[in-house]
């Protein structure tokens, strides 16, 4: 579970690195309840919060998990699938969402957001992939990886390498590559994928 929670927290810090944004969290769906589990908080809002659960459907991380479906809204007060109330309770109430869904062998086991991302403008180089697609690409990754680290964790045979994820995903972000901040991140990133889904074996 420490590498499981290791590899999250990178997703959400790169997450949240990408986009500038104001936090960056990972739900994970209980699979007995349902419940929406904080697995993983980057920004705004983090103290305290790892370990909190919010009822199925609670929010738009909660419709997510239920359809699913990407979301993103830049004005939540004209939403009615915000949760004001559960939003307040962390401390921290967005004004713009985006979430997407972590899909393992076709079940929704999580849901990672970005709040209050930083907008573009006119200027900014132009990415191959806009930021719902971008957004959908990590959580892909991070769904990848969570499920092949249990099926290791399992003993379930030999896991491949995670890296091309990773470079796919450096690809399409818009990070300097002269800046060490991004360059640390996405090593992180691969270190503790390549972690997950290659556990040292352990003798005697």
């Amino acid at each position: 579970m420490a590498v499981e929670r290791q590899l999250l927290q990178s997703v959400v810090s790169v997450a949240r690195y990408i986009y500038g944004a104001a936090a960056s969290s990972v739900f994970m769906v209980s699979p007995e309840t349902g419940e929406l589990i904080f697995a993983a908080v980057a920004g705004e809002g983090e103290q305290g919060l790892v370990g909190r659960r919010f009822e199925p459907g609670t929010g738009i991380a909660g419709w997510v998990a239920a359809s699913g479906q990407p979301l993103i809204t830049d004005n939540v007060a004209g939403t009615d699938r915000f949760a004001r109330d559960a939003a307040a309770s962390t401390g921290y109430v967005p004004a713009s969402i985006m979430a997407a869904p972590l899909i393992a062998d076709g079940e929704c086991i999580g849901v990672l957001e970005v709040l209050d991302r930083h907008t573009r403008d006119a200027d900014s180089p132009a990415r191959e992939l806009d930021d719902i697609e971008l957004l959908g690409l990590l959580a892909t990754q991070a769904a990848l990886s969570l499920a092949l680290l249990r099926r290791s964790e399992q003993g379930a045979g030999e896991v491949p390498r995670l890296g091309d994820l990773v470079a796919r995903l450096s690809e399409h972000a818009v990070l300097d590559a002269s800046d060490p901040v991004a360059l640390s991140l996405l090593s992180i990133s691969l270190n503790l994928l390549d972690r997950g889904a290659h556990p040292s074996s352990k003798t005697g």
